[in-house]
């Protein structure tokens, strides 16, 4: 089968405005790193899904990822790959640590998810794992940007579904400019706070008109909300105004991909 399979029409002339397909790693991830995006989208009538690799669907935290793509907008259920999270063994009972699942495995996973939602834009983590550079995090760069191109090659997991080459991948990121308040409170919890060179980012996105919408995800993580290290914990400790300044901008540094080759 040839890469020709694999393109579809510009999204100028399609029918309906293009989808787009969040991938990453953590439950509540969604939301705080691309919550505004997210429920931008959604609000457009676009295809909107997200792939969450960790944490099995029989857990609480399951629950907690469906109530966050609700009050995102996002119709599509939470589609769960059900790996161990890296540092929560008892996150997947019996299935293995997503940070270690072998890349042809990973890549096969994501690659069904990618010709199923048939997106033209992906998003995920950046190559750093966003502040903390969590390890999950990095595994799931390293396998999305490795599953965009092999989705778009009709002889690559042939038994994953017809080919689909998105167009863009925007990596979600924290610029050096940007980061020094939010890795103050993170330093506050002996977290670290790991940014780019401003020049990497290469959308700068204002998601303040959705910020209802992404707090609401966000406080949907409830077991991440009401402990004291994790993130939604830290913001909702925050004056409104300042909670507001640290999420209503989101940054990406875009990659934009060629056509499926034969």
């Amino acid at each position: 089968m040839s890469g020709e399979s694999g393109r579809r029409p510009d999204a100028r002339t399609a029918a309906v405005p293009a989808g787009l397909l969040a991938v990453f790693a953590h439950p509540d991830d969604e939301a705080l790193l691309a919550g505004g995006l997210l429920a931008r989208h959604a609000a457009t009538g676009a295809r909107t899904a997200v792939v969450t690799a960790t944490w099995a669907p029989s857990s609480p935290r399951a629950g907690e990822l469906a109530d966050s793509l609700a009050a995102l907008g996002v119709r599509e259920p939470p589609r769960m790959l059900g790996h161990a999270d890296h540092r929560v063994p008892a996150s997947a009972p019996g299935r293995s640590r997503w940070c270690d699942v072998p890349l042809d495995e990973a890549v096969g996973s994501l690659v069904a998810h990618i010709r199923a939602v048939r997106p033209e834009t992906v998003v995920t983590h950046d190559a750093y794992g966003q502040l903390t550079g969590h390890p999950d995090h990095r595994h799931t760069h390293r396998t999305v940007m490795l599953a965009v191109t092999a989705a778009g090659l009709g002889h690559l997991y042939p038994e994953a579904g017809e080919p689909w080459q998105p167009r863009v991948v925007r990596l979600a990121t924290h610029p050096h400019s940007a980061v020094a308040e939010l890795g103050e409170l993170l330093g506050q919890v002996g977290k670290s706070a790991l940014s780019v060179p401003d020049a990497h980012v290469t959308d700068t996105v204002d998601v303040r008109p959705w910020s209802g919408p992404k707090w609401a995800a966000i406080l949907a993580h409830r077991s991440q909300a009401e402990g004291e290290r994790a993130l939604p914990a830290i913001l909702s400790r925050l004056p409104e105004e300042t909670r507001n300044r640290l999420l209503g901008t989101e940054y990406y540094t875009r990659v934009t991909l060629g056509p499926a080759v034969p």
